[in-house]
C-alpha cells in the first residue's frame, strides 16, 4: 500500500499521478488525510488526558497519605479514564477505515508510465520475424486437435468450459517446457527453485494486493478460508511475510512453477477459444526481493531472463511498456513481452515483468536491515511470468506447424520432450 508519510508531505503530487489510472483515487486520498488528521489530533488529545490523568493520580495519592478527602479527584480521573478509552475507539476505528481505503488505492505509475489507457501502451523492442509459410497456417485449436494433444471437449466435460486438457506428446511438452525453463532460471539465472503450497490464506492474497480488489475474480474454499492460486506471486513473495532480513541476504531470487486459477477468463467474451483464455493454466514465475536503489536495474535484468526463453524458443515477441491505465494494481511499472502467433494473427501475452516498489512490501510487512544500527527499511519486491505456459503452447503450435499437419519442435526443447517432431495420428 501507499506510505501516509508520503501523502502527508506530498499529496498533490500523490494525487495526480493515480489520476492517470482513476480520476477518482484523488479523492480516496483526500478521505486518508482527513481520517489521518482526525486521528492524529485523536491521539494528541489522548496523550494530554492522559498527562492530566497521571497528575490527578499522583495528587489523589498525597491526599491520602496527608489524610484528606479526595473523591472529587477520583471522579476526575475516571472521567479522564472514559475520555480516553472513547478517543481510543475513535483511533482504532480511524485505522480501520484508513487500511481499508489504502488497500484498495493501486499503487503510484512510473514517471515513465504513459498516460492513457491500453492503446497508450508502447512497444520498446521487437525480437525476430514472424515466420513465412508455404500454406495457410491454422490456429493452434486445429493443429492440437488433428494432432490429438489438444481436448477441449474432454476438459469441459469434467470440470467447465475454459479448462484445457492436454494428451499425449501435448501433455509431454507442457512438462518439458516447465522443465526447461526452471533449467535456466536455476542454473543460469541463479533462482532458487520452490515447490510452494497451491492454496493460501487471505493474509497471503492481501500482501501481494489480490485482495480485496481481485476477490470476485479468484477461488475461494470457504470452508477453509483459504484460495486457489492465481499465480505462484502469491505464496512466493509471502514467504518472508513479517520478517525483518539482513542486508547480505539480499537479494532475494526465488523461481517457482505452479498451477494457476482464475475466474475472469473469458469474462470479456472474446479470445475464448483454444488456449488463449483459460480458467487454470501452469506457469514459471520468477520473484525478487532487491535494495529499493536496485530495483529499476533488476526490472530490467528480470525482464531479458524471460526474453531469453522466447529467444531459445525461436518465437517472434516485442516488449511493451504498458501505460498507467492498463497497470495491475500493485504495479508502479510493467513491461509485458507478446509473442506473434501467426494461426490466429495476433499478439499473445505471455509474460508480465513488474517493479511493485515498496507496495507490496508495506502490505506484506517485507522489511530489511542495512546495518544494526539502522532503522529497518522495506524491500522493494518484482516479479515476471517467465513464461505462462497456455500461450506459448499456443505460439509454438502455430509458429512451428506443418504443412502435412505435424509440428516441428525448437531443439532446445528436444531434449526435455523426448521427440524433434509431433506426428499426425496414422
Amino acid at each position: 500500500m501507499l506510505d501516509i508519510r508520503r501523502l502527508r508531505a506530498e499529496p498533490e503530487i500523490v494525487k495526480s499521478a493515480l489520476a492517470l489510472r482513476d480520476p477518482d483515487l484523488p479523492q480516496a486520498i483526500d478521505r486518508v488525510l482527513e481520517l489521518d488528521e482526525d486521528r492524529r489530533g485523536a491521539i494528541g488529545e489522548v496523550n494530554e488526558l492522559k498527562a492530566q490523568r497521571n497528575a490527578a493520580s499522583k495528587e489523589v495519592g498525597q491526599r491520602k497519605r496527608a489524610g484528606e478527602d479526595a473523591d472529587d479527584l477520583i471522579a476526575e480521573t475516571r472521567a479522564l479514564g472514559d475520555r480516553i478509552d472513547a478517543l481510543d475507539d475513535r483511533v482504532r476505528s480511524v485505522d480501520a477505515e484508513i487500511r481499508e481505503i489504502l488497500l484498495a488505492v493501486p499503487n503510484e505509475p512510473h514517471e515513465r508510465v504513459p498516460a492513457g489507457g491500453e492503446e497508450a501502451n508502447e512497444t520498446l523492442s521487437t525480437w525476430g520475424e514472424p515466420r513465412s509459410f508455404d500454406f495457410d497456417p491454422v490456429p493452434h485449436w486445429d493443429v492440437g486437435e488433428r494432432l490429438g494433444i489438444l481436448d477441449m471437449p474432454r476438459g469441459a466435460k469434467v470440470t467447465g468450459s475454459a479448462f484445457p486438457m492436454l494428451r499425449g506428446a501435448g501433455a509431454r511438452l507442457q512438462r518439458g517446457l516447465i522443465d526447461f525453463f526452471l533449467d535456466v532460471h536455476t542454473r543460469e539465472h541463479g533462482y532458487t527453485e520452490l515447490r510452494v503450497p497451491y492454496l493460501v490464506n487471505s493474509d497471503s492474497m492481501i500482501g501481494t494486493g489480490q485482495l480485496p480488489k481481485f476477490s470476485e475474480e479468484s477461488y475461494h474454499t470457504e470452508k477453509d478460508g483459504l484460495w486457489l492460486l492465481p499465480t505462484a506471486e502469491v505464496p512466493v513473495t509471502n514467504i518472508h511475510r513479517d520478517e525483518l532480513l539482513a542486508l547480505e541476504e539480499i537479494p532475494v531470487r526465488y523461481t517457482a512453477y505452479s498451477p494457476c486459477f482464475r475466474r475472469e477468463a473469458g469474462a470479456a467474451g472474446k479470445d475464448t477459444r483454444g488456449l488463449l483464455r483459460v480458467h487454470q493454466f501452469d506457469k514459471v514465475e520468477l520473484v525478487r526481493y532487491e535494495r529499493p536503489e536496485r530495483s529499476p536495474d533488476a526490472l530490467e535484468e528480470l525482464t531479458r531472463e524471460a526474453e531469453v526463453l522466447l529467444e531459445r524458443l525461436g518465437l517472434h515477441y516485442r516488449r511493451i511498456l504498458l501505460a498507467a491505465g492498463d497497470l495491475g494494481q500493485s504495479a508502479t511499472l510493467t513491461y509485458d513481452l507478446e509473442v506473434w502467433a501467426p494461426g490466429v494473427d495476433a499478439w499473445l501475452e505471455v509474460s508480465s515483468c513488474t517493479n511493485f516498489g515498496d507496495y507490496q512490501a508495506r502490505r506484506a510487512n517485507l522489511r530489511f536491515r542495512r546495518a544494526q544500527s539502522e532503522r529497518p527499511e522495506y524491500v522493494h519486491t518484482l516479479n515476471g511470468s517467465a513464461l505462462a505456459l497456455p500461450r506459448v503452447m499456443a505460439a509454438l503450435l502455430e509458429t512451428y506447424q506443418e504443412e502435412d499437419g505435424s509440428v516441428a519442435l525448437p531443439e532446445v526443447l528436444h531434449p526435455y520432450v523426448g521427440i524433434d517432431r509431433i506426428q499426425v495420428p496414422a
